[in-house]
């Protein structure tokens, strides 16, 4: 059993460590840019006169970080060769994610809104697996130069975590589906072109099969943003949507009709693990500054490091932290050999432990800094409420537990990786 990293995903490493200093450091200093990083003034990232939407200004430097990347052979790593991509796989994304993350915040990497120069486009991946031949077609090339996009319209009001229960529906109209009901959550959508609405179109409430996939245009009648959701976290682009007979062709259809859950279940087992790569990074990001803080730090005339009280804390979060690299390595490692639905259980696994782990290894260095800690002049506070949504966000920690415990005892019920999705998200 080797648990080395391959080579080339090492030297890749310092690749896109050597990019980052000679290309995005510089853009991200240029034009008081760094104001979208400065702790202390983190408005920027907000437009208050448009509803606490993310700053137009912050998103364009974003974009021009994106295409420096892509210009760079960077930003499509995980994509096909004939995409642009480097066939890059979910080992490969899982440890650059937590390699971005380790080094903190910044325009190379920035987890409240998933921004990276080594891109998670989730669309084109799912495009490429479940989209039709004239799907392919009409999309492939847009979601590759990142011209447009499609939110996610999954969550709904009276049904969070067990997407199920799902009171949006679809009914066929000769060849075109009328589509009535609402979602809430619904991320990206104030510049998405499309939403992917999942809609039952058969079946009962509760039953994994019968719900459907449908992309549908944000500028069609009936399609109504009704609010924006401010968070924890500013700026928001988390809507609440309503559709009032919404009419889309048959064309409409993603992944096939009744299939709907099984292109989500495959979104969240991939996203999970890169998030939770993410999570594990920002918590040793935090981890190391504690333990350097601690060593420079003199009350009462000697280091914090000195203390049991400082060092006893780190020493369980760092134990963590290694076992839970351990999992997401091996877990990531049996999505490229087994398929992303045979290792369900790990990637949640993995998930909802380094969701909590961050949190609580913030929470310990807003400790081991004092006030200086709390304060906006460190990014602890702000990691810590970033990253506290991903407790609740694409499946709730609970909902994880749910899942593993599903499996451990035989309560799943999962049919093939082909068949019904497992229910609950």
């Amino acid at each position: 059993m080797d648990f080395e990293l391959p080579p080339d995903l090492v030297a890749y490493l310092d690749v896109l460590d050597d990019f980052i200093e000679r290309v995005i450091k510089p853009l991200e200093q240029k034009d008081d840019n760094i104001r979208f990083f400065d702790h202390r003034r983190e408005d920027a990232r907000t437009d208050w006169e448009r509803g606490g939407l993310p700053n137009a200004e912050w998103e364009e430097l974003l974009h021009q970080a994106k295409r420096l990347a892509d210009e760079a052979g960077h930003y499509r790593y995980p994509l096909p060769k004939e995409f642009g991509g480097q066939e890059g796989t979910n080992l490969g994304m899982a440890v650059i994610r937590e390699h971005f993350a380790r080094k903190g915040l910044g325009l190379h990497n920035d987890l409240q809104n998933e921004h990276s120069i080594v891109g998670n486009n989730v669309g084109l991946l799912l495009m490429l697996e479940y989209g039709t031949d004239k799907q392919k077609q009409e999309w492939i090339g847009d979601l590759s130069l990142g011209k447009r996009h499609f939110a996610f319209g999954i969550t709904e009001p009276d049904h969070g975590s067990d997407a199920t229960w799902m009171e949006t529906t679809a009914v066929r109209d000769g060849d075109e589906w009328v589509i009535n009901g609402e979602k809430t959550w619904n991320t990206g959508i104030h510049t998405a072109q499309y939403d992917m609405i999942m809609a039952r179109t058969s079946g009962q409430p509760g039953d994994g099969a019968g719900i459907t996939a449908f992309l549908v245009p944000t500028s069609s009648p009936g399609f109504e943003v009704k609010e924006f959701l401010w968070t924890f976290n500013m700026p928001t682009d988390h809507a609440h949507v309503g559709l009032t007979d919404v009419r889309v062709s048959d064309d409409a259809v993603f992944g096939g009709e009744g299939r709907g859950l099984q292109v989500v279940q495959h979104f969240f087992n991939e996203n999970r693990i890169r998030q939770a790569a993410s999570s594990l990074g920002a918590a040793q990001f935090c981890i190391d500054e504690s333990i350097a803080y601690a060593k420079e730090r003199k009350p009462f005339g000697k280091p914090l490091a000195t203390n049991q009280g400082i060092q006893f804390p780190l020493v369980e979060l760092q134990t963590q932290c290694e076992m839970l690299r351990a999992l997401i390595h091996k877990t990531a490692w049996s999505m490229d050999k087994y398929g992303v639905f045979q290792v369900s259980q790990q990637v949640s696994m993995c998930n909802y432990w380094a969701n909590r782990l961050c949190c609580e290894a913030a929470d310990r260095a807003m400790q081991v800094h004092g006030g200086m800690g709390y304060s906006r002049h460190k990014p602890f506070e702000h990691i810590y409420r970033h990253h506290r949504r991903y407790r609740i966000t694409e499946g709730a920690e609970e909902i994880q537990m749910r899942r593993v415990a599903g499996y451990m005892f035989g309560f799943m019920g999962q049919k093939s990786p082909k068949g019904v999705t497992e229910g609950a998200s």
